[in-house]
């Protein structure tokens, strides 16, 4: 894990952008997967890290969320809880899976593919500083005020 370079990436975002993770180069990042905008437990991971967002900027860095809604979707999740860092739409799930952010689910005792809930600090050069997956939804905050306050 240790100097391993973060996979990078383009895609579009909710105003139908795109952005790449090389676009920040020179910023500390905290990126993280949720499985679908507006639901209970993305929507905490979302506000947690909005609520936390003031340190996160003050100390340049970014935060970037990651699911497979469309851009229109995430644009209404971004204006229904004001939430002001950038989210990207991942469709076909590519960058979910290069991140291993991709897997086996079980929910109502069945078995399926999607995203697990993750996060990941990438350092200023693009280098992996810390992963987790199968994360609380407020850990997402947690991590990103212990990068920036490092």
């Amino acid at each position: 894990m240790e100097n391993e370079f973060a996979p990078n990436f383009t895609l579009l975002s909710d105003t139908g952008e795109t952005v790449s993770l090389s676009d920040f180069r020179g910023k500390k990042v905290v990126l993280y997967f949720y499985p679908k905008a507006d639901t209970p437990g993305c929507t905490t991971q979302a506000c947690a890290v909005r609520d936390a967002y003031p340190v996160i900027t003050e100390k340049d860095a970014v935060v970037i969320g990651i699911s497979p809604d469309d851009p229109a979707a995430l644009a209404k999740f971004r204006a229904k809880y004001e939430l002001p860092f950038i989210l990207l739409s991942d469709p076909d799930h590519k960058v979910a899976e290069a991140y291993g952010a991709w897997g086996e689910k079980q929910q109502y005792g069945k078995s399926h593919m999607g995203i697990l809930r993750s996060h990941f600090a990438i350092d200023a050069e693009g280098r992996f500083i810390e992963r987790a997956l199968n994360v609380k939804p407020e850990s997402t905050a947690d991590l990103a005020l212990k990068l920036v306050l490092q």
